[in-house]
């Protein structure tokens, strides 16, 4: 009974389904890239870690350094560093929300793409079980000599992959 009722929420949150409270949406329609996640661990326990913002670069082997700048939330800025200083990417916070466990941030310089937003959300699943979803969208991908539209994809969704991974594992030790 416990895994129909899960079951049964995650489907009617990914497909946008209501709730007495208010509609509940997971995933983003419009994203070029979502990856979803099940994790045996609490969305509290998994919005602890990624709540933090400043510290991303403890989930991520592209990321050996985050510098931040201004209010932790909307209107905050970080510029995230590659290991050895192979280049940078700097984003904003356009969006945030402790209750709903959920964050957006615009990249604003850096990648080969206008338009750039990526998005995530932490679902309580109950029964200690929760649900990452992080989507990201743009507008246009500006042709360049490094690399395709193609590997650019395949590093969004490897760098998400990681980082998710490296969130539940961390929050598995709260």
């Amino acid at each position: 009974m416990k895994f129909k009722n899960s079951v049964f929420a995650v489907l009617l949150i990914i497909s946008g389904g209501s709730f007495s409270t208010g509609k509940v949406v997971a995933q983003n329609s419009d994203a070029q890239f979502t990856v979803t996640k099940i994790a045996e661990v609490s969305a509290d326990d998994i919005w602890t870690i990624l709540r933090e913002m400043d510290d991303i670069d403890q989930y991520s082997a592209g990321i050996a350094k985050v510098t931040w700048v201004g209010n932790k939330g909307v209107g905050g800025q970080r510029t995230c560093t590659a290991p050895q200083g192979q280049g940078f990417f700097k984003e904003s916070i356009v969006q945030f929300d402790d209750n709903a466990r959920t964050y957006s941030y615009a990249l604003l310089e850096g990648v080969p793409v206008k338009g750039m937003v990526n998005s995530f959300k932490v679902v309580d699943l109950g029964y200690n079980k929760s649900m990452i979803v992080w989507t990201s969208q743009y507008d246009v991908f500006m042709t360049n000599p490094q690399m395709s539209e193609e590997q650019f994809a395949g590093f969004i969704h490897s760098s998400l992959n990681e980082m998710i991974a490296n969130v539940i594992t961390a929050a598995k030790k709260i």
